[in-house]
């Protein structure tokens, strides 16, 4: 079973790493092909054959690959990977499409495919896709935050933070001011809410805005450390999402 994948994934070394694991656990696997963006993946859909199973990343070069869900019926089975998102991990670990966190590691997929060829149908599958989507895309991106401020509450645009930060599991936001505030929200609530064509998740503790990086340095073992302006913060993105960070720069 699951002779015929397709990966769906816009970062090259993610990719890579999916058919390697692939390769390992299913020798005899077909990977029918590597797409990267939302239109591609359209564009495929409507020239061939459905495959047995989908490895799908949540966010694609081009916007969020719920977005194909829109346009298409997807009747196989979709394994989704993302490089956070622990609480939808949680939330969707009982259906019968899977969720992976990135770096995805060789058992996880492995008892992921297992689990959908032992388990998921057509009917179940769409289901699960669409609950998915139902709690994990955001109805529009966040504007300002409403904080509490002496007697009363006071609102935070946006567009005058700087970056997000988790410091001893308390959100904070540091403003262009150079004033900071604490947030209720929690870093995975953040990168969902936020415009991510402004807004980049460096790694488990930081969200840059775009106008509020300096300069890139490449860092030791083809990480990146990020120079964000009027700020000592050392930011240091991994080899998984560095390729990603570049182009999100460059588009």
């Amino acid at each position: 079973m699951s002779s015929n994948i397709l990966i769906i994934e816009d970062e090259k070394l993610n990719a890579d790493r999916l058919k390697r694991l692939i390769g390992m656990i299913r020798p005899n696997a077909n990977i029918v092909a590597v797409l990267d963006s939302v239109l591609e993946s359209l564009d495929w859909f409507g020239r061939f054959p459905m495959p047995d199973l989908v490895m799908m990343d949540v966010r694609l070069s081009d916007g969020l690959s719920f977005e194909i869900f829109e346009k298409i019926t997807i009747t196989c089975p979709i394994i989704f990977t993302t490089a956070y998102d622990e609480y939808a991990v949680k939330a969707f670990k009982y259906n019968s499409v899977d969720y992976l966190l990135k770096p995805v590691e060789q058992e996880e997929l492995q008892f992921a495919i297992e689990k959908v060829e032992q388990y998921c149908n057509v009917n179940n599958n769409q289901t699960a896709i669409e609950d998915l989507v139902r709690y994990l895309k955001p109805k529009s991106h966040r504007n300002r935050f409403l904080i509490p401020f002496k007697d009363g509450y006071k609102a935070i645009a946006v567009e005058n933070v700087c970056y997000f930060y988790l410091e001893f599991k308390v959100t904070k936001a540091r403003l262009q001011d150079g004033t900071e505030v604490v947030l209720a929200h929690t870093m995975e609530e953040l990168d969902q809410q936020l415009d991510p064509q402004v807004f980049f998740r460096a790694n488990r503790q930081c969200i840059i805005h775009v106008n509020a990086i300096a300069q890139l340095h490449n860092h030791f073992n083809g990480k990146l450390k990020v120079d964000i302006k009027n700020s000592d913060i050392e930011v240091i993105v991994s080899r998984e999402k560095a390729a990603a960070l570049k182009q999100w720069m460059d588009c």
